[in-house]
């Protein structure tokens, strides 16, 4: 059973809300508050905190990676997601800490620190920035208890050691793997269909599966597949496999190919296992939401021995709670 972290010391009722102050009557703008973000590929997730730890509002805005500060298209994109997100927050006050979690972050984040600060009109020194794996983590064990095993557009499995130090299985990217991610069961489901197309052409009529992809990317021809699988951002990508999902029950193909994804989330546990020993392992991430059996399978591919429990994605309030606690404000 995963065990709560310190970082869940704080309400655990969240009110999300506009606030709408009368015209003539202008409402204070609340000072000093924790600004928590989760930034993944499909979606950014945000939460804000007053300095007591009392979550005021949360939301999402468009995903994104750190990945994307490699080519200036991204970096643009990049900027206007923080853009859109300052806009909102800054209607609930002034923000005097922001705990952020990015995928992709890498060690050297002076300039995304540096745009955050910029947005909120805080300095540099004022946010933090890690993995957003690391923020996930610490929002469902404490360091040394268990195993994070995260499924969103991308997979990783994560675990924070007694002494704070970092460990990672997977992660290593769509090209080279993230089984059992959003983006993986799409990829999946594409080349099954497109084997099965070279074989026989039109057969994709006689798929669920097939029908329900084509319906969702908007064509069955050859070029609007390639167009989205090659042109499409990664968090697009990944939405496919709610498409996927939806044949599970009647189409044996999308059925096995998320049995597939629930044994390569196991994998990643059972190296961790490996290499730390049988400890509990929590599930996090919205892969597990799109059907029933990805999380039975991992379970039927671990051991008894281990614990496995699905655990709901609140990183964005653990990190708002974590940054309201060292939020100052002058």
């Amino acid at each position: 059973m995963a065990l709560p972290s310190l970082w869940q010391n704080y309400t655990m009722t969240y009110t999300s809300h506009i606030l709408q102050p009368h015209p003539s009557t202008p409402a204070p703008l609340l000072r000093g508050l924790g600004l928590g973000i989760d930034a993944g590929g499909t979606q950014t997730r945000w939460a804000l905190a007053e300095p007591s730890g009392h979550i005021i509002a949360s939301g999402h805005v468009d995903g994104m990676t750190a990945l994307h500060m490699a080519q200036a298209s991204g970096q643009q994109m990049v900027q206007e997601t923080f853009t859109t997100l300052a806009k909102i927050v800054q209607r609930f006050g002034l923000i005097g800490k922001i705990e952020a979690g990015i995928t992709g972050c890498g060690e050297d984040t002076t300039h995304l620190c540096n745009l955050l600060g910029s947005l909120f009109g805080i300095s540099s020194d004022k946010v933090t920035i890690s993995n957003d794996i690391a923020i996930a983590y610490r929002a469902v064990f404490k360091p040394g208890e268990g195993y994070l095993v995260y499924a969103g557009t991308g997979s990783i499995a994560a675990y924070i050691d007694q002494q704070s130090a970092f460990h990672r299985v997977g992660g290593h990217g769509f090209l080279l793997d993230d089984a059992g991610s959003g983006f993986w069961i799409a990829r999946e489901a594409l080349k099954h269909i497109w084997r099965k197309e070279d074989e026989k052409i039109g057969c994709w009529r006689d798929s669920l599966m097939a029908q329900k992809v084509f319906e969702h990317i908007g064509g069955s021809d050859w070029s609007v597949s390639k167009e989205f699988i090659y042109q499409g951002t990664r968090g697009d990508i990944g939405k496919l496999a709610m498409a996927v999902a939806a044949a599970a029950d009647t189409d044996p193909a999308a059925y096995q190919l998320l049995q597939n994804a629930g044994r390569e989330l196991a994998r990643l546990a059972l190296a961790l296992c490996q290499r730390f020993g049988n400890k509990p392992v929590a599930l996090g991430g919205r892969v597990q939401e799109l059907h029933p059996v990805i999380f039975q399978t991992m379970r039927a591919s671990l051991p008894d021995a281990i614990d496995l429990t699905s655990c709901v994605n609140e990183a964005h309030f653990a990190a708002a709670h974590v940054a309201a606690q060292h939020s100052t404000y002058s």
